[in-house]
C-alpha cells in the first residue's frame, strides 16, 4: 500500500503540517489582533491614574481663617478632610474664655470658609456657622444660608463665598460689597446696600429676610 499511495501520502500529510502550521501562527496572531492585551495595558493604566488621583484627593489642602476666641487667629492651611479641631489646634487652641459648647469640633472643613469660636456670653455671629453648625447635609457644609430655614448671612463678617449664595447676588456685587465694607466700615443696617451702585430698593427688599448686621 505504502508503494503504491506513497506520493499521495507525502502529499496529504504536508498539507496536514502546513493546514495546522497555518492554524496555529493565526490563531497566535489573531488573539492579539482583538486588542485584548492592549486593552489590559488601558486597564492597568487607568487603574493607575485613578490611584493616583485617590492619593492627590487625600493630599490636597484647604484653607481656613480661624476667627474668635482662639490663641492666634488667621489663615491656616489644613490637609483635605481635617476637622475644626484640626484648625483650632494649629490656631493655638482654644482661649479660656471660649465657649465649646457652641462648636460642633467633629465638622469637616471647607475650602475658603470662616471658622469663628465664640467667647463664653457671645454668640457667634449670623453666617459664621461652620463651627458651630451640627448640620451634615453637603448645603450647611458650605455655608450655604440662603432661604427661610437657614439663619441670614451678617453682612458684616460674610465672606464673598457667602454672599453669592445670596438669590441675585453674584461675584460682581459680592465684591461691591466687600468694596463698601472696606471703604465705609461696618454696615448699619441692610439699607445701607442702597448706598452701592446696582442695589435699588427692590433688591435690597428681597435680600432683607436673608441678611442680617
Amino acid at each position: 500500500m505504502w508503494e503504491d499511495y506513497r506520493r499521495e501520502l507525502i502529499i496529504a500529510l504536508a498539507v496536514v503540517v502546513l493546514l495546522a502550521f497555518y492554524l496555529l501562527t493565526h490563531g497566535i496572531a489573531g488573539s492579539f489582533s482583538t486588542g485584548k492585551p492592549h486593552q489590559m495595558s488601558q486597564q492597568m493604566e487607568t487603574s493607575s491614574v485613578s490611584n493616583n488621583g485617590g492619593v492627590q484627593r487625600r493630599s490636597g489642602k484647604v484653607v481656613v481663617d480661624v476667627k474668635g476666641a482662639v490663641k492666634q487667629p488667621g489663615l491656616y492651611r489644613l490637609a483635605h478632610g481635617a476637622r475644626v479641631q484640626e484648625a483650632v489646634t494649629a490656631a493655638g487652641g482654644l482661649r479660656d474664655d471660649a465657649d465649646s459648647t457652641q462648636v460642633n469640633l467633629a465638622k469637616q472643613l471647607v475650602d475658603a470658609s470662616a471658622i469663628y469660636i465664640p467667647a463664653k456670653g457671645e454668640q457667634a455671629p449670623a453666617g459664621m456657622g461652620t463651627a458651630a453648625s451640627t448640620g451634615s447635609s453637603a448645603q450647611a457644609d458650605q455655608g450655604s444660608t440662603t432661604g427661610a430655614d437657614h439663619e441670614p448671612i451678617n453682612l458684616n463678617s460674610a465672606t464673598k463665598e457667602q454672599l453669592t449664595t445670596l438669590t441675585g447676588i453674584g461675584d460682581k456685587k459680592a465684591d461691591l460689597i466687600l468694596q463698601y465694607r472696606q471703604e465705609h466700615g461696618q454696615f448699619k443696617s441692610v439699607d445701607d446696600l442702597k448706598n452701592i451702585n446696582g442695589f435699588g430698593d427692590k433688591t435690597v427688599a428681597k435680600l432683607r429676610d436673608q441678611l442680617a448686621v
